[in-house]
């Protein structure tokens, strides 16, 4: 856990750094207008959202904070997945090793933590009363339906000679993305949150956590393209809006439903390191259902 906080630390400056200069030096971006607007959208929203989270969750899981855990795994999750998208999709410019160094440094992070995580004690530490159906029901539900969307866009282009919304080679790479990585998180976290599996409360939280943020970008960046004239309004924004809402609304309810008495901590074998456990079985009322 050490090691991962001093790579989250360092993560939290790279995204920083990322995003400043992307938005002080946007010529550097080579790419067409578009994307070049959805840069301009994601560096807002990771310098003024995600980076902001992320030195939160990392103080409250110092702390031994359970809640802080999760906002940690999430916002981890987030970086991965969006800074995959800069590392393989930007056209290359002068920010091409920040993308390595944050990608590479969050996927390691995210597998350290997850390495260390007490994914029963976890599960153990939400409200018996946590609506676990509701929220993993909706998550799996908007996971099933983005994967349907993206593998009927592939299909129309494939099989039928449809155009993509947008250029096959960018379509390609975002359903990629959200095919091998957003969709599997939020599908299974739902899934086996519905079932009260412990790695439910441990996937939906990341998955919930990294949806309303990307979608948060989203959301962003339909707004950027119609004040730059690119799109039309409404463009995009009442989809992207509501599914933003819903997600932060889910992750939300989630995080909230940790009980601040299961937020103790604990001297680790480390050292001065702590760690989050429960409380005692003793003191339960009854199991996270």
């Amino acid at each position: 856990m050490r090691s991962a906080r001093r790579l989250s630390v360092l993560l939290a400056a790279l995204m920083s750094a990322q995003a400043l200069t992307g938005l002080v030096f946007q010529h550097q971006y080579r790419d067409e207008a578009w994307i070049r607007a959805a840069w301009y959208g994601n560096d807002w929203v990771t310098l003024l959202a995600a980076v902001p989270l992320l030195v939160l969750g990392l103080l409250g899981a110092a702390r031994g904070s359970m809640r802080g855990l999760l906002i940690w795994l999430g916002v981890l999750g987030y970086a991965a997945y969006n800074y995959a998208f800069y590392l393989f999709g930007a056209a290359l410019n002068a920010f091409f090793l920040l993308y390595v160094l944050a990608f590479v440094i969050a996927v390691i992070s995210l597998i350290l933590v997850l390495s260390s995580v007490d994914v029963s004690g976890l599960a153990r530490s939400f409200r018996p009363e946590t609506p676990v159906r509701i929220i993993g029901g909706l998550l799996a539900l908007i996971g099933v339906a983005l994967g349907s969307v993206w593998v009927a866009m592939w299909a129309a282009h494939v099989f039928a000679g449809r155009p993509t919304p947008v250029g096959p080679e960018a379509f390609r790479l975002v359903a990629a993305l959200d095919l091998s990585l957003m969709v599997p998180a939020l599908t299974a976290g739902g899934v086996l949150l519905w079932r009260h599996a412990p790695w439910g409360y441990v996937l939906a939280a990341v998955a919930s956590v990294q949806g309303a943020l990307y979608l948060l970008v989203l959301s962003v960046n339909a707004i950027v393209g119609i004040r730059r004239g690119l799109v039309k309004a409404p463009g995009e924004l009442p989809i992207w809006g509501a599914l933003m809402v819903l997600t932060t609304a889910l992750a939300v309810m989630l995080v909230a439903s940790v009980r601040p008495s299961a937020c103790r901590s604990t001297p680790s074998r480390m050292g001065r390191d702590t760690m989050p456990v429960p409380p005692p079985p003793s003191s339960w009322t009854g199991g996270a259902r």
